[in-house]
């Protein structure tokens, strides 16, 4: 699932490569992720052009000259790719925006699970969940207190707290996991065991972990003028690695699998949490 620090990437790489450009056709190829009338999009991008990419959450905002937004939630398996246009076309890939200068950016979704919308700049509250959902993890009035404010609202684990959009938005089950090694603080432990001195820091490994994976991200999805995006998350320290040891401390990292997501921490840097044995999937 595309996070924080991949869609960070993917806008600041737009933002250097379409912006401005005229829209010269647009290809709805799979009509099922498109949430506005597909044909819509067939009919009005083109002549059109994009300005300055946006994010929020999870949710990729591109600004038109019409003010419009074409706004796309990749979900679990979106990916994005901006290659010349005879380039081979992946089987899922869903809409096609050609450029003037011979490139496309492609929306590709192996599930079809995202959401595409086209709505008009001042009516981005129609979009479902958009008003209920809480602050972005970077917007920069998310401060401590705030957090803490928010974090008031709710219980049971923690990693589950961090993981729901309406308390914060932008976090996914990898990067929880890494967030939660770096504040050492165990995924399972009920928000209400939690000190104010853990909610503080669990605000600051956060940003930390977001502001650490991005240009790491960024060196493995651009190569030059081309956006290739295939999740590669090899420099994650704790999330499915599993039987390996803890750069921390050399615990064998634990990994628990329930209700289709997997859960990696260390047990001697995060203590607490189930008594469970290690399991992999």
């Amino acid at each position: 699932m595309p996070e924080i620090p991949e869609l960070e990437a993917i806008r600041d790489f737009c933002n250097g490569h379409i912006t401005g450009l005229t829209i010269l056709s647009v290809e709805v190829r799979i009509p099922t992720v498109v949430r506005t009338a597909a044909q819509e999009l067939r009919d009005t991008l083109p002549g059109d052009s994009f300005g300055v990419v946006l994010r929020h959450g999870k949710f990729l905002l591109f600004p038109l000259a019409s003010e419009r937004v074409l706004v796309i939630n990749p979900m679990l398996t979106g990916r994005f790719q901006y290659l010349d246009h005879g380039a081979r076309r992946h089987a899922r890939t869903c809409i096609v925006v050609a450029f003037e200068g011979g490139r496309d950016l492609r929306y590709v979704d192996e599930r079809v699970m995202g959401k595409v919308y086209l709505v008009a700049a001042d009516q981005l509250a129609a979009i479902p969940n958009w008003a209920t959902n809480g602050p972005d993890l970077l917007d920069p009035a998310l401060d401590e207190e705030r957090w803490l404010a928010g974090m008031k609202r709710y219980r049971g684990q923690i990693k589950a707290i961090l993981t729901n959009a309406e308390f914060v938005q932008g976090i996914g089950n990898a990067y929880s996991d890494e967030i939660l090694w770096e504040a050492g603080i165990n995924p399972y432990t009920p928000k209400t065991a939690l000190t104010e001195d853990d909610l503080r820091r669990l605000h600051r490994a956060a940003r930390e972990v977001m502001a650490w994976a991005t240009p790491l991200v960024r060196e493995r999805m651009v190569k030059g003028d081309v956006l290739d995006y295939e999740e590669r998350r090899d420099f994650m320290r704790v999330h499915r690695l599993g039987g390996q040891p803890c750069p921390r401390c050399g615990t064998t990292i634990s990994e628990i699998t329930a209700n289709q997501r997997i859960t990696s921490f260390c047990r001697t840097c995060q203590p607490g949490g189930p008594s469970v044995g290690f399991r992999r999937e």
